[in-house]
């Protein structure tokens, strides 16, 4: 017995290989949008050579009169075709044909015309270029740029062209670390550091990327320096300071900081006498480090009480309530807020109006996580320039404002000399 078995016959669209979401959405106003992209980027061409030679194609050149001949003499030359370029914009790829022509020298040899329009080797529109620089610092690797843009460059763009974009940006980025200083009216600094990783000698590095931000007299805060160094140690952070100073700063009048050792010694060196705020957040991380889990919450509420008092005098009182009640609870806790000494109540010398923006120094801290959440798609960035480059584009490219600091309206006012009784 013969068994005949039958095979439902598979839809064509289904053997083949689908096609991506996207590619038939054919667009006629894109299309014709191109076309006469096309269209006017040739007429433009054509127009500035003829412009050159005084004369459209085909045409001849007019003759002069003697009295025109004394005046200043047009360039003469011919043309001799068209050179096909491809030029990638916000309106898509294109491609078309750059005019030719040989221009006479007084020297009686020719030269190449050059179009001041289509630069030589230009291959990319600025726009173009922007566009693509502005993606990676959305927080996209090079490959997923790509694919970004697919639909509106036609695949056009590579993770080398990013690379190659990126690059540009070098130049503006070396101009910008070495500007002076000098007019700048910075009357505060905040400085702190964060730890990324890098490939260096292709392996996974991490390195600490030092931050210094200024604020101006008008409140307004501002980037001014980022270094990429192999930790947060005295000579590291001397380093930064240094230039900074042979850049013309001048001598800041209040320093925020995080508490890092290396920063302390570093500013004692260059700026001896200066009134420094060590970060209040940075503390409450550290007392709760000295005790078990268990006290976490009391510590933090008591601590809080000290640190968002209303008064300087409310925060005196609770500063020796706090010191009283651990050293005998949990005695570890009491010496470490005690290690601190007046500096962490620097900010009490201050308008109270400005006290939001003086204990912390989470103006860096934000830029820090947004900058990390930009790179969290890539395991490590290529190089320690990269992050440092990446870092300040962020901010020269105006994804990332900052706004004036609270209580700006009072920083004329000088902070008193008086520091807070540490008497317990």
């Amino acid at each position: 017995m013969t068994s005949h078995s039958t095979m439902r016959e598979q839809p064509q669209l289904e053997t083949e290989a689908a096609a991506q979401l996207f590619d038939n959405w054919f667009d006629p106003i894109e299309a014709g949008l191109r076309d006469r992209a096309r269209e006017f980027l040739q007429a433009m061409l054509e127009g500035e050579l003829d412009e050159v030679l005084e004369r459209s194609r085909y045409a001849r050149r007019a003759k002069r009169s003697a009295e025109d001949s004394e005046g200043a003499a047009g360039v003469t030359g011919h043309r001799h075709g068209h050179r096909p370029r491809t030029l990638l914009g916000t309106f898509g790829q294109l491609k078309i044909g750059v005019p030719r022509a040989r221009l006479d020298a007084a020297d009686g040899k020719t030269a190449e015309w050059k179009s001041q329009v289509l630069r030589a080797y230009q291959r990319r529109t600025l726009a173009a270029d922007a566009l693509i620089a502005g993606c990676y610092l959305s927080g996209t690797n090079t490959r997923r740029v790509r694919r970004a843009l697919r639909a509106l460059f036609g695949g056009a763009v590579g993770k080398d062209v990013v690379s190659r974009v990126w690059r540009k940006v070098k130049s503006d980025w070396e101009a910008w670390n070495a500007r002076s200083l000098v007019a700048e009216p910075i009357v505060r600094l905040i400085l702190d550091g964060t730890v990324v990783r890098v490939r260096l000698d292709r392996e996974a590095t991490s390195i600490s990327l030092l931050v210094v931000m200024g604020v101006r007299a008008d409140g307004q805060k501002v980037l001014l320096a980022i270094k990429s160094m192999g930790g947060e140690s005295t000579e590291a952070w001397r380093t930064v300071l240094d230039d900074l100073i042979q850049r013309g700063l001048r001598r800041p009048e209040f320093l925020i900081v995080d508490g890092a050792p290396g920063l302390e010694n570093a500013i004692a060196a260059v700026w001896d006498g200066v009134p420094i705020q060590r970060c209040t957040v940075h503390k409450h991380r550290n007392l709760l480090a000295h005790a078990p889990e268990r006290l976490h919450e009391e510590i933090s509420a008591d601590y809080n009480d000290m640190i968002y008092a209303a008064t300087r005098e409310e925060v005196e009182r609770h500063r020796k309530a706090f010191i009283r009640k651990w050293r005998l609870k949990h005695r570890a806790v009491a010496d470490s807020l005690q290690e601190t000494g007046d500096r962490l109540f620097t900010f009490t010398r201050v308008p109270p109006s400005q006290w939001r923006s003086v204990r912390t120094t989470n103006a860096i801290e934000r830029l820090h996580e947004e900058f990390k959440r930009r790179i969290k798609t890539q395991c490590m960035l290529p190089c320690a320039e990269t992050s440092c480059m990446l870092f300040w584009a962020l901010l020269a490219s105006g994804q990332i404002t900052m706004r004036k600091i609270d209580g700006w309206q009072s920083l004329h006012v000088a902070a008193a000399k008086q520091p807070l009784d540490l008497v317990a």
